[in-house]
């Protein structure tokens, strides 16, 4: 059995080559190291135009969605916040696609930070785009130019509690945007003492996490383990469920605990997946 092939999203900046100077596909690569680390085949994907989305998607076993600059608000139908960085109209655009074709896929995928925020808006969720003017103070990102850690509570019983083997932990972190309202199926399983939301997952999916920390610079490869041993299985993926009418969901604002994801095994059908070449 091969190892899972597992994509990683860029982005296009300018690079250099001695002299030459060159539009390149960039990514950190911590992301690269980590999922190899975790037994993984990293590829990095450009932002390619939607029409190449199903041929990624057919060729890929999961998908870790990478940090980067702020998402278009008017993606989310607001004004951008006077400190958002420039948005990236390609990669949003990119991006979007493949999230909504790795959800209607069941393809296993960690979101990071960006990456959560990501998700979010394409379940319909909105953002908070400047987190110290809502908490009036900046502890979610002390360090403009370097990650601190800062302490986190967990749902026990989500995979990402199970993954992390914890009910609380210390992430390195650093970000002032965060999820507002939460979008269609997604549970909030993380979160810190002033109620911003840490992690999410999408209910009825294989293995759909976001995460607003960096386990990509942790030591911890716990998560990345946890995407690859779900990428590698590709018949105990349960089928997409949608949230019923009657479902509700938590705001960044509650403060209360939110429930548990289902534990596995709970009697869904299986798998969507087949295009797995393992």
């Amino acid at each position: 059995m091969g190892r899972p092939i597992i994509g990683i999203t860029g982005e296009l900046e300018a690079a250099r080559w001695g002299n030459w100077i060159r539009e390149a596909v960039v990514t950190p690569v911590s992301y690269t190291r980590v999922v190899e680390r975790a037994g993984g085949a990293p590829v990095v994907l450009p932002p390619v135009p939607a029409h190449s989305v199903p041929s990624l998607i057919a060729a890929l076993d999961g998908i870790v969605f990478t940090d980067g600059r702020d998402l278009d608000p008017s993606l989310y139908d607001e004004e951008p916040h006077a400190e958002n960085d420039p948005p990236d109209f390609r990669r949003d655009r990119f991006e979007l696609a493949l999230i909504r074709a790795a959800i209607d896929a069941d393809i296993p995928f960690l979101a990071v930070d960006r990456g959560m925020h990501v998700l979010n808006v394409a379940r319909g969720g909105t953002l908070t785009q400047h987190l110290p003017g809502r908490l009036g103070n900046d502890t979610h990102r002390p360090d403009p130019v370097k990650l601190t850690t800062h302490e986190i509570e967990l749902s026990a019983a989500s995979k990402v509690g199970r993954a992390l083997g914890a009910a609380a932990a210390k992430v390195p972190a650093g970000h002032r945007q965060g999820i507002n309202r939460i979008g269609r199926g997604l549970l909030t399983v993380a979160w810190t003492q002033d109620q911003v939301v840490e992690a999410v997952e999408l209910q009825g999916h294989a293995f759909g996490i976001g995460v607003q920390w960096h386990p990509e610079e942790a030591d911890d490869l716990a998560l990345f383990e946890a995407l690859v041993a779900a990428a590698a299985s590709p018949a105990a993926a349960p089928a997409v469920a949608e949230p019923g009418d009657g479902e509700t969901s938590s705001s960044s604002s509650s403060s209360s605990s939110p429930p548990p994801s289902p534990p596995p095994g709970d009697g869904r059908k299986r798998g969507k997946r087949s295009h797995a070449r393992r």
